[in-house]
């Protein structure tokens, strides 16, 4: 199998044994066996579980990452932008709550070099989405910030809340209740001309 491929296939593996078990119950006996590989194959790939794991973290980020970033430059209109990236959330979600929950609720959010990759993260989205707002109200870039920050905690909490209510309240329709509530706060802030 060529090693791109094999690579995914173990991916694939150790995500399905992760979600199972969390990283602390998860062995790399078991994902061996799920990929149906030997454990020195798995060893080529990866040096432990620990790099597994972080690999299998920075696809999902990289995966959202791309959503987010589709969204943030979809449009120039500010309140379709607001729509657009709250709805990522709620679509990355959707697609595989697992791998949002692996990012937003891993069992190794005390490991320093897990939360710092999250935490970048975030960060990210949330200087992107304050940049928007610092460009558009001239507010001093701390205070964009955090409301940049606000805003995606809004998206990140509310997804994860409704993931477990999706049949009660459709997508469309969760995204954009909370796209409305978060709009009536930051379209109060006057664009700049």
């Amino acid at each position: 199998m060529p090693r791109e491929a094999r690579r995914r296939q173990l991916l694939a593996a150790a995500h399905q044994v992760f979600v199972a078990h969390g990283f602390h119950g998860a062995s790399m006996d078991e994902i061996a066996d799920v990929a149906e590989v030997s454990k020195p194959v798995l060893y080529q790939h990866f040096p432990g579980k620990r790099e597994l794991y972080i690999a299998l973290l920075d696809e999902h980020m990289d995966e959202f990452s791309t959503l987010l970033s589709a969204a943030i430059a979809s449009t120039s209109d500010n309140k379709l932008r607001v729509h657009a990236t709250i709805h990522a959330y709620y679509e990355f979600i959707a697609r595989d709550s697992q791998a949002f929950r692996l990012i937003f609720e891993s069992d190794l959010l005390n490991d320093e070099h897990i939360s710092a990759r999250i935490e970048a993260f975030n960060a990210k989205f949330a200087r992107g989405i304050a940049q928007v707002i610092a460009d558009d109200t001239n507010l001093p870039s701390a205070q964009a910030l955090l409301m940049g920050r606000a805003l995606a905690g809004m998206a990140q909490v509310s997804a994860r809340y409704w993931v477990d209510m999706a049949d009660e309240v459709p997508i469309e329709e969760a995204s954009e209740l909370v796209s409305r509530l978060a709009w009536r706060g930051i379209g109060r802030f006057p664009k700049e001309s």
